[in-house]
């Protein structure tokens, strides 16, 4: 009986996992229906939910994707360098442009400054890119997180908002870097074991319902701010997205880089750990609701955007063979 079931699980896990983008956007709309729904998704809640969703995409982390840091060096300053430089640079710049209000702002400004998303991996595999590198990549930029996303946040918008640098640093350090660790800790001693490698297949559901649940806590507690600034919170999420991809695919070039490491670094700096962003606008920008707006809409459409562009190099594959 419990085979059948877990199997089952597996199943609904595989599922949920490839429509992640789908049922997001479902429990937003739900949510935004019946605001009660995730009431209790508020700000400890969620930062527990982050450090659960971290955890779980980190328990297959290895000791080979940490020497990864040590075998090319190159890559990995050069993406880090691109991932902590264009997307906070960009944000920084559209927020002149578009004259944005105090709340979008803080948001963009704050998703530019986190590390890459947690499922930027997953989609470098897809559109058959460098996985070890967007793998070394993503580990590199969430180790330096805790430090350099603080800083850079006080530095582009400390002089229009207050900023606790050592107060963000203490909480990306919380669900981050302890969540990596217990993620890798656990791979390194259970690893080989069949028992875990069963229950690693039911983790993307986990990780899928808790940012879900992160973005359910967001509508719920501001889903009325949404139509105040709607459009332009739109906008300035899909310059900010686009302009990253396009930028990190042009910096691989620039590079000299090979095409799947152009299309890897492209993915990385495209797609940012908005779930962790939109954790830190709710604890940290409690009177800028449209922060925390943002920063979810942003969890959704990076989401999205990263299915789309893993499909977007297949297809330039298909039409390169025909």
């Amino acid at each position: 009986m419990l085979p059948v079931m877990l199997r089952a699980l597996q199943t609904i896990s595989a599922v949920l996992a490839k429509q992640a983008s789908l049922f997001v956007v479902s429990v937003a709309v739900l949510t935004f229906m019946l605001p009660d729904l995730f009431s209790w998704a508020k700000a400890d809640t969620q930062a527990c939910l982050l450090g659960l969703i971290m955890l779980t995409m980190r328990m297959t982390l290895s000791t080979q994707d940490f020497r990864i840091l040590a075998q090319r060096p190159l890559d990995i300053f050069i993406g880090a360098c691109a991932q902590f430089t264009i997307m906070p640079l960009l944000a920084y710049l559209l927020v002149g442009v578009f004259g944005l209000p105090r709340g979008v702002a803080a948001g963009l400004i704050l998703v530019g400054c986190c590390p890459g998303g947690v499922s930027s991996n997953i989609m470098s595999f897809l559109c058959k890119g460098d996985v070890a590198f967007s793998v070394g990549m993503t580990t590199a930029s969430t180790l330096l997180a805790p430090v350099v996303t603080p800083l850079l946040v006080l530095w582009l918008a400390g002089e229009s908002i207050e900023v606790d640098a050592l107060g963000m640093f203490r909480s990306i350090l919380y669900v981050t870097i302890l969540p990596v660790a217990a993620g890798a800790f656990g791979n390194y001693f259970f690893g080989n074991k069949p028992a875990y490698q069963e229950t690693c297949r039911l983790m993307p559901a986990v990780s899928v319902l808790g940012l879900a649940a992160i973005v359910g806590g967001v509508v719920s507690a501001h889903g009325a701010k949404f139509f105040e600034s709607g459009f332009i919170i739109f906008l300035t999420i899909f310059c900010h997205n686009t302009l990253g991809y396009a930028l990190g695919y042009v910096t691989g070039r620039a590079a000299r880089m090979s095409r799947p490491k152009r299309r890897t670094l492209s993915i990385e700096v495209g797609m940012q750990n908005a779930g962790l962003a939109t954790v830190l606008a709710d604890k940290h920008f409690p009177l800028l609701p449209e922060a925390a707006v943002a920063s979810a809409i942003c969890c959704v459409w990076h989401s999205i955007t990263g299915t789309l562009m893993a499909g977007l190099f297949n297809l330039l594959d298909s039409h390169r063979k025909s």
